[in-house]
């Protein structure tokens, strides 16, 4: 390993402090509560969205005092924000109301044909086919369908503290693993498909109908440890009044083309974001069938992955020696544990940066980066927004990262056993 910059290393500290800042919103949380003139400060610093960004201004700063001004800019130019521009798109169009009315629609359809009580049926599937589609409108859609559809359907009427974080669980798992049936679907999979000549074929054969069991098995597991208290309660009725009811098709179907035309765009940013405030005038133009835009929700979550992309780029010094060298198996479960503390989608990209690796070792990266996705909220890119919507039904409206963590164990134990046994 060659010896690291002055800059390098203040940067992995100052990484190192986001991630420990990340388990601790709790601890700011509670000092918000409290009578102070600075309670605005911390309820600041207790937004888990916050998190990255404000430990990337830091690194900014200390980077001008360090390099000066041309070297820092330059690095910031350097930084490709195309991913936190298309995860706040795709996460305000997935949210809108003629597409949740579809999806859920489409849900309920489907809820039907299954051998469950209709709560449990729609439960199961939030858990399972969504975050399966993410595989083919990516997994920041998936995740807003799903986590929108949780919280209207269920976390608003009321499930306990265990159930709850159950379900966090499963679901940061679900669509962290149900994106690999398509080669653009998941980030971590998307950063490596061309160089590695990964076609949707090969990740369907090799990945994608591991994933689909796994994912399945999860989401029928949870359904039927918990399915009294689903029974019990009011799951599944969506939150509707007579003044909303009746989005017409051609206006659903409208917001389905917005939808598609962002994710085939994906990696344009001048056309996705052009579609995008065309949808915003379309959105205006048809009001009556609109509700709010989640536009704050979603830019809170694209500052904190824009943070993470400035923090990650001076990571690799440490990041991808550490990768090289090491036998498959342990790779994989390597990789399983620094995605818990990077981003998934950084770590294989850093890994696909080395020439002349083995067919194992690009599976092992894969397969961890992906099964570790659940795990804390920077794990994968659409935790951030599956956080932004479902906290508001914890306690103090925060989301514990070590209650995510506990909850994420045994679904990332199904996937583990999946990717190595299967």
């Amino acid at each position: 390993m060659d010896a690291a910059s002055s800059p390098e290393v203040v940067a992995a500290i100052v990484f190192a402090l986001a991630v420990g800042h990340t388990f601790s919103t709790g601890f700011f949380a509670r000092l918000a509560h409290l009578p102070s003139r600075h309670a605005g400060l911390w309820h600041l610093l207790s937004e888990v969205e916050v998190v990255f960004g404000f430990w990337a201004f830091v690194l900014v700063v200390t980077l001008f005092m360090l390099t000066g001004k041309a070297d820092a800019v330059d690095y910031m130019e350097s930084r490709n924000f195309t991913e936190p521009l298309f995860v706040f798109v795709i996460m305000v169009v997935a949210a809108s109301r003629p597409i949740l009315e579809f999806g859920d629609a489409a849900v309920r359809v489907l809820a039907r044909l299954l051998p469950f009580q209709r709560s449990q049926g729609i439960f199961f599937l939030c858990l399972s086919i969504v975050p399966l589609l993410g595989s083919f409108i990516t997994e920041p859609a998936a995740m807003t369908l799903a986590a929108l559809m949780l919280r209207d359907g269920y976390f608003r009427h009321g499930l306990s503290r265990r159930l709850q974080y159950a379900v966090l669980g499963v679901l940061f798992v679900n669509v962290s693993i149900g994106g690999t049936l398509t080669s653009f679907g998941a980030p971590p999979v998307l950063m490596v498909a061309a160089k590695w000549e990964w076609n949707s074929a090969f990740m369907l054969s090799t990945f994608g109908w591991k994933a689909a069991v796994v994912v399945l098995v999860n989401a029928a597991l949870l359904t039927g440890l918990f399915r009294h208290e689903l029974a019990a309660g009011r799951g599944g009725d969506m939150a509707e009044t007579e003044a909303e009811a009746g989005v017409p098709v051609v206006v659903i179907l409208v917001h389905l083309a917005f939808l598609v035309g962002v994710v085939v765009f994906a990696h344009h940013p001048a056309i996705f974001m052009g579609l995008f405030l065309f949808f915003i005038g379309y959105t205006e133009a048809y009001e009556r069938y609109q509700d709010k835009l989640i536009l704050r929700e979603g830019l809170l979550v694209a500052f904190f992955l824009a943070g993470l992309v400035v923090l990650g780029g001076l990571q690799q010094w440490w990041l991808q020696p550490t990768l090289m060298g090491v036998e498959p198996t342990l790779l994989y479960f390597l990789a399983i544990g620094l995605t818990a503390i990077t981003d998934n989608a950084a770590l294989t990209y850093l890994a696909s940066l080395v020439d002349g690796v083995s067919a194992e070792f690009k599976y092992a990266i894969v397969a961890g980066a992906v099964t570790g996705g659940g795990l804390t909220i920077i794990a994968n890119a659409p935790n951030p927004a599956g956080v932004a919507i479902l906290k508001s039904g914890f306690a103090d409206q925060s989301i514990s990262p070590l209650g995510l963590f506990l909850g994420a164990l045994a679904p990332t134990g199904i996937a583990i056993l999946g990717f190595l046994l299967l």
